[in-house]
């Protein structure tokens, strides 16, 4: 509507000041005619706005020109109460922020509208954490924060997944992404972009040099682009496994992040078959937590690689009973 966008511009003028009008018109996804249009309707409403032309020209409210309305809706005013886990904040040193932001947005929003926001507040909650997920390790951003919010350049020393060296990395970031409660730093190394898990950096440092980040890159475009790298990642294992009944809650909760296809359900069937892929054989040994409750149909190599799996715990096992019952003492001590 054009009320809406009238409105739009008026708060993107104010927060940004002098703005070019293609780029209102492409933010907005209007015509450049139309914002000039939408230009002289805010003029001969009040607004004091102009245009001046020319390369450095753009469209500008009259320099100590500020309007106090929110121009929020119903929706708009809820959609601001939803907010994610307040551990994200809390790992940003935000929290207390966070509070206050939103009870001066309160005071602020149109008085129908307060109502509504608030039971928002109290009946919506979203936690980004899984289930079970353990208790994540203490991450101090406050480095990674400074790097960020200065443009400057990185020094790291990383430990990756499974190894015990820790590596040096010089690195340009672009931001900080929480994804399912788990943070990472999203960075070009050597004009790449890489990915690093907050929790396994041992150590960060802002060097003095200014950040070199790939032209017209943004945060988002390099979060997507590792996060296609991710969850698109070739030469995965597809396995085809069937779960029982009791057990198939617990095992799609679980199993979220592996899953490609669900169980095809119909409520009356003792077993249910689902699909995996996992990124190499050893990471099927999960499914052992389900004990005889998940069976592998498929692939051989998995069944085999499972087999293996409960053979050795088993003789592990049998031979810890054994050294019991020949040495009694040694009970209790492993």
């Amino acid at each position: 509507m054009k009320s809406d966008r009238l409105l739009s511009i008026l708060l993107l003028l104010q927060t940004r000041g002098r703005v070019p009008a293609p780029e209102l018109a492409e933010r907005l996804e209007v015509s450049v005619r139309t914002i000039y249009r939408d230009i002289e309707a805010l003029s001969a409403s009040g607004v004091p706005v102009y245009a001046e032309r020319g390369r450095h020209g753009g469209i500008e409210l009259l320099a100590g020109f500020r309007t106090d309305v929110t121009g929020l809706t119903a929706d708009e005013s809820r959609a601001l109460f939803i907010l994610a886990a307040q551990g994200a904040h809390a790992a940003l040193g935000l929290d207390t922020a966070l509070g206050s932001a939103l009870r001066k947005v309160m005071a602020a929003l149109p008085a129908p509208h307060r109502p509504a926001a608030d039971v928002t507040s109290r009946r919506i909650l979203v936690d980004a954490t899984r289930w079970k997920g353990g208790p994540q390790p203490a991450v101090d951003l406050q480095v990674l924060q400074d790097a960020v919010f200065t443009d400057r350049r990185l020094r790291l020393r990383y430990r990756h997944s499974g190894e015990r060296e820790i590596r040096t990395y010089t690195v340009d970031p672009y931001g900080l992404v929480s994804k399912a409660g788990v943070w990472y730093l999203v960075a070009d190394r050597r004009a790449r972009p890489r990915l690093f898990r907050a929790d396994r950096v041992r150590a960060a440092t802002v060097l003095a040099d200014t950040v070199r980040r790939r032209p017209g890159v943004e945060l988002a475009d390099a979060w997507e682009q590792l996060r296609r790298q991710v969850e698109e990642r070739p030469g995965g294992i597809d396995v085809v496994v069937r779960v029982r009944r009791d057990r198939l809650d617990l095992f799609l909760r679980m199993m979220t992040g592996w899953l490609t296809e669900l169980p095809d359900d119909d409520g009356t069937q003792e077993w249910v078959t689902a699909r995996l892929s996992y990124g190499v054989l050893g990471e099927a040994r999960q499914l052992l937590a389900f004990s005889d409750r998940v069976e592998v149909l498929s692939p051989p190599e998995v069944r085999a690689e499972l087999a293996r799996a409960a053979a050795s715990v088993t003789d592990l096992y049998q031979r810890v009973g054994r050294d019991s019952e020949e040495n009694p003492r040694s009970e209790g001590r492993l």
